[in-house]
């Protein structure tokens, strides 16, 4: 399937070309173990890392991760603060590595809202990885799958386009991740089992998995039951696959 597409292909692989994953449990983690909430939120940067090289060992070629939500505002300001300064500390640690594993990074979402050193961090991040193709990690901050389809739908009004001519493949050609094919199979840690505003429009033929694993326990051996699960679905994209023919005896 070409980036931006509207419709998958029909013959889909076994390894999925793109990952989402909705990174859940970081709290929840640090609670069991009696440290504070950052502690865990630090321990899932680390578990990112982790499974970046580990999608990119088994074949998968982008990786979307919903680091930060537009919803994520409304949490106390002290964890928001603190969640900011960590990206930044991240971005510091871990780039020269990711830079070398061949990882091209790409930030998606409204930057607006965050601090011009942060933006300028995110750049530097983009333009150094920037010809890297083992992988792609597409990190979602303050991001919403709302907003996303909001903010494509302004640019045609902005740019004052036909309405006749603005159909799906328009819209995912102007959605946050038109570089990327959309999702085959999306992922969330923590228990949960829900989307959270998270790639409403692209994942709408993504294969689902939910998992109690928490989000700093998420490793190769959680990573392989995604990928096996996956391998298993029957992906019909909303046709039927073709029947044998059975001949009665005459």
């Amino acid at each position: 399937m070409a980036a931006g597409s509207a419709l998958p292909d029909a013959d889909a692989p076994a390894v999925p070309r793109h990952v989402a994953v909705v990174m859940d449990g970081n709290g929840r983690w640090a609670r069991q173990r009696y440290m504070p909430r950052f502690f865990g939120h630090k321990q899932g940067v680390d578990a990112l890392v982790r499974a970046v090289n580990a999608f990119a060992d088994r074949g998968v070629r982008y990786l979307t991760v919903f680091a930060f939500s537009s919803e994520n505002w409304k949490r106390p300001t002290e964890e928001v603060s603190g969640l900011m300064s960590l990206v930044l500390v991240a971005v510091s640690k871990y780039l020269t590595k990711l830079a070398g594993d061949g990882v091209r990074i790409r930030i998606v979402g409204d930057r607006s809202a965050v601090s011009d050193k942060l933006r300028r961090a995110w750049e530097h991040a983009e333009l150094l990885t920037q010809h890297n193709d083992r992988i792609t990690l597409a990190v979602a901050f303050n991001y919403g799958g709302r907003w996303d389809v909001v903010q494509a739908c302004r640019r045609a009004l902005a740019e004052g386009v036909d309405p006749e001519t603005v159909d799906e493949e328009w819209l995912s050609r102007h959605m946050a991740l038109s570089f990327a094919p959309d999702p085959d199979l999306f992922i969330r840690t923590g228990g949960e089992m829900r989307m959270s505003n998270f790639l409403l429009w692209q994942a709408a033929y993504s294969e689902l998995f939910f998992t109690e694993c928490l989000w700093p326990d998420f490793g190769e051996v959680e990573i392989d039951a995604a990928l096996t699960a996956f391998a298993q679905r029957d992906r019909r994209f909303g046709g039927i696959r073709p029947q044998p023919v059975v001949r009665e005896d005459r």
